[in-house]
């Protein structure tokens, strides 16, 4: 698990940067549709931080609060009420966070081997803690 004193991590080309030194308040994993196209994979997992507990450095692009780095089109974090969505995948170190629970299971691959989460939503839960 991660160490909280920093936690960092960026777009492939490293123009967008983040950090943290707060833990994230859940992480999880999506298979609803808009996160299967935006990021062009069967999932999406997230550690979701409160926004001022992120520091982001550098310009992106977004779409739909979806943001993207515009030089090498790495999708890092996405932004919905008073929440950063982290992307797991833009850490720098893996094995930062462990999922707790998932989302949108009624569009899970069912070929896909279970995750070890506590909890799993067929849509999306009113409260995923």
């Amino acid at each position: 698990m991660a160490n909280m004193s920093n936690v960092q991590g960026g777009c492939l080309c490293g123009d967008v940067r983040f950090e943290t030194t707060s833990s994230p308040d859940s992480v999880g994993i999506c298979h609803c549709l808009d996160c299967r196209k935006h990021h062009g994979a069967l999932f999406y997992a997230a550690a979701i931080f409160k926004h001022d507990d992120v520091k982001i450095t550098g310009e992106t692009n977004h779409y739909k609060g979806r943001h993207f780095c515009p030089n090498c089109g790495s999708s890092v974090f996405a932004k919905t009420g008073d929440e950063t969505e982290v992307h797991l995948g833009a850490f720098d170190q893996p094995n930062q966070f462990v999922p707790t629970y998932e989302l949108w299971c009624a569009r899970r691959e069912e070929w896909l081997p279970p995750f070890v989460t506590t909890k799993q939503f067929e849509k999306e839960p009113k409260d995923k803690g």
